[in-house]
């Protein structure tokens, strides 16, 4: 049970227990025995108990219903722990959820509901699946109490995109700021959401370690990593006991090997809160960089059996299923994460790479979509959609994906070179040649150090395509560029001596061709789309 509710519960709805709560002297004044008895059952989750124990003592039901509540989901819960697939998981639903929205209806309708009692509320019709009652429920909570930011939590779950924002009435309160920028985080939308928070640093909360870590999550969303790392550490300065979103942290940490950073994060968060999820899933990603899946699935496990909806958890689990070969477990495992969130696009993604393996395009086509769909300017997301309408035949749609993957930047620099393989295949000779020239200038511009095999087949095909041109120096120097790699050595040699038995022969080169290395004006820099990119309107051919 969280703290603050815990106190909120004890504070508001207990009048017996309000006058020991904040004593005036340093004597320690003992709890009533009915009251220690009921914090008892809660610290150990028998909230069932609890809702019985206290209804000779205390004549208020909101505290009866938020134990209800908890029951029901205990046992939903449990009895999910013990389901044997999604099918069966699908059936276990918390049996007290229609009696008390009745119970909550009829207070709401006599309006006896305070913030705390709309909160429930919405909760329950939230569980129910009720979104447009949850969301009109939860927006009247933070207007009858603006400070209790669970009530903004629960309706940031209930945005799905921006559009739903300008319809919704909140109240004028410095905390409406908060929640926007939340939001924004959420809805990938970085530039405003940065924007919100260094408003709210401007104006006074420039110490707040809270609106710090949300920064570096912000930066984390857009892969800018060494900012992100840059500000994690820095806050790890200030509040060197925080764990609050120390896993994305970890995250990062991950994605550099940093694996003695990760190692010192593990240790310190363990001697901090061994039992926080966050810790379970810093020890969970520091078991899964040195590949040992089994441990970190392990951790993540018991990150979920601490709090079943923590959406970073499922999605880790699946990603060491996916690496056991467990695909079934993965699939479960995703399907978790987007049941807690479907604007997790991690999700969507790991379900579109699992289906791939499965080699069922279709479906891996649907998820992949999604994906985009809240990510349209990852190219990652457009790749693996190129890639599955490639396997479908659907070349056009393809292009389309390589084409815009490049245009938002290609993080991993395969679009260009995927795309120069499809024009490859449709022996579109001219634009394959452009997109590996492009590819080549790209590399060697950024000064990356690139896998030998997509650099090797970018020169040994300009190679053959000076070559078949009669630009004999291009030709030449492409193919003295292949002799650099092992895979393509042996036919830049031979190339060279064609090369070289055709000048002795007298051949002249053709002057009808335009030299080598020159910027396309189909990729030119100023034909090249913006960044911000709407996602692709490709053709539906999804299950």
């Amino acid at each position: 049970m969280p703290i603050l509710m815990l106190d909120i519960l004890c504070d508001s709805h207990f009048p017996q227990v309000k006058s020991v709560r904040m004593p005036r002297i340093w004597m320690p004044i003992p709890w009533p025995r009915p009251t220690l008895m009921l914090k008892s059952m809660i610290g150990q989750h028998i909230f069932c108990m609890a809702a019985i124990a206290r209804k000779p003592i205390f004549c208020i039901c909101i505290p009866d219903i938020w134990f209800l509540l908890q029951s029901g989901e205990k046992k939903k819960d449990d009895e999910t722990v013990d389901s044997l697939g999604p099918l069966e998981k699908g059936q276990v639903k918390n049996e007290a959820l229609r009696e008390l929205r009745v119970e909550l209806s009829k207070k709401h309708q006599a309006r006896e509901l305070d913030g705390f009692g709309l909160y429930l509320y919405g909760v329950v019709l939230r569980k129910l699946d009720l979104v447009k009652e949850a969301i009109d429920v939860f927006v009247e909570a933070t207007h009858v109490l603006p400070l209790h930011w669970g009530a903004w939590l629960e309706l940031c779950n209930l945005i799905t995109d921006k559009e739903m924002l300008k319809f919704l009435s909140l109240p004028d309160t410095w905390m409406k700021e908060f929640f926007l920028a939340h939001i924004y985080t959420e809805l990938q939308l970085i530039e405003e959401a940065l924007q919100k928070y260094q408003n709210l640093i401007d104006v006074g909360f420039s110490k707040s370690s809270y609106i710090v870590s949300q920064i570096a999550v912000a930066y984390h969303n857009i892969r800018d990593i060494d900012k992100a790392l840059s500000i994690f550490n820095e806050l790890r300065k200030q509040d060197p006991y925080r764990i609050e979103n120390m896993d994305t942290f970890s995250n990062l940490l991950y994605v550099r090997s940093m694996k003695s950073e990760l190692s010192y994060l593990a240790h310190n968060l363990c001697e901090i809160d061994k039992y926080r999820v966050e810790t379970c899933c810093v020890i969970g990603n520091y078991y899964s960089l040195r590949s040992q899946h089994e441990k970190a699935a392990l951790y993540f496990q018991r990150a979920l059996k601490l709090n079943p909806r923590y959406l970073g958890a499922w999605t880790l689990m699946g990603h060491e299923y996916m690496e056991m070969k467990n695909t079934s477990a993965a699939i479960q495992a995703y399907r978790h994460a987007i049941e807690v969130n479907k604007r997790d696009y991690r999700a969507w993604y790991g379900l579109g790479q699992t289906y791939e393996i499965l080699k069922m395009p279709f479906y891996c086509l649907y998820y992949y979509r999604r994906a985009h769909q809240l990510r349209p300017n990852d190219s990652r997301m457009l790749v693996a959609l190129g890639e599955c309408y490639e396997k479908l035949n659907q070349l056009v749609e393809a292009k389309k994906c390589y084409w815009r993957a490049y245009a938002v930047g290609d993080v991993e620099k395969m679009a260009l070179v995927k795309l120069a393989k499809l024009h490859e295949q449709l022996t579109e000779s001219e634009q394959a040649a452009q997109c590996y020239i492009k590819y080549i200038q790209d590399i060697y511009s950024c000064g990356e150090i690139v896998e030998h095999l997509e650099e090797s087949t970018a020169f040994r095909y300009l190679a053959q395509y000076y070559f078949k041109c009669k630009l004999w120096d291009e030709a030449s120097t492409c193919a003295q560029k292949c002799c650099a790699f092992n895979d393509t050595r042996e036919e830049g040699k031979a190339l060279l001596r064609q090369i070289l038995q055709l000048r002795n022969q007298g051949e002249t080169p053709t002057t009808e061709v335009s030299a080598p290395f020159f910027l396309p004006a189909s990729l030119s820099a100023n034909n090249t789309p913006t960044r911000r990119v709407s996602p692709l309107n490709l053709s539906s051919v999804t299950p």
